[in-house]
């Protein structure tokens, strides 16, 4: 009996490593960059980028950044369903800016590795 239950605790360990690198959360964006174009300096702009879960399990962001507080991302606060879409908006406040600019949003979630790089926005800034 000692044997089965040996056998049996391996062969639940097999399956738990498995099942563990199977439920995985992704994050995909159908557009990484979007350009503005010319924005006018103090204009504020907005996008909303479409991402869709790839993975195998629910996906929860849990914090989404900017280096600059000139760029404001807003993401959905419920999970995301396996192979379901939902949108990250990106406000962008261009006062005090000039000239070319890109900002990179850095996403905190339930994927691995659990921060990604998520969406860029661009625009060149003209000044008033």
């Amino acid at each position: 009996m000692g044997a089965c239950g040996s056998n049996n605790s391996k062969g639940d360990q097999h399956t738990a490593a498995t099942d563990t690198t199977k439920g995985t959360a992704k994050i995909s964006f159908d557009e990484p960059v979007h350009n503005f174009g010319n924005v006018t300096q103090g204009e504020k702009v907005e996008y909303s980028f479409k991402f869709t879960n790839t993975g195998d399990r629910d996906l929860l962001i849990t914090d989404a950044s900017s280096s600059c507080g000139c760029t404001v991302p807003d993401w959905p606060k419920e999970p995301v369903r396996p192979g379901k879409s939902a949108y990250m908006k990106v406000v962008f406040n261009s006062a005090g800016k000039e000239g070319f600019t890109e900002k990179e949003i850095t996403i905190k979630a339930n994927t691995n590795p659990p921060v990604v790089q998520g969406p860029k926005i661009q625009c060149t800034v003209i000044k008033q």
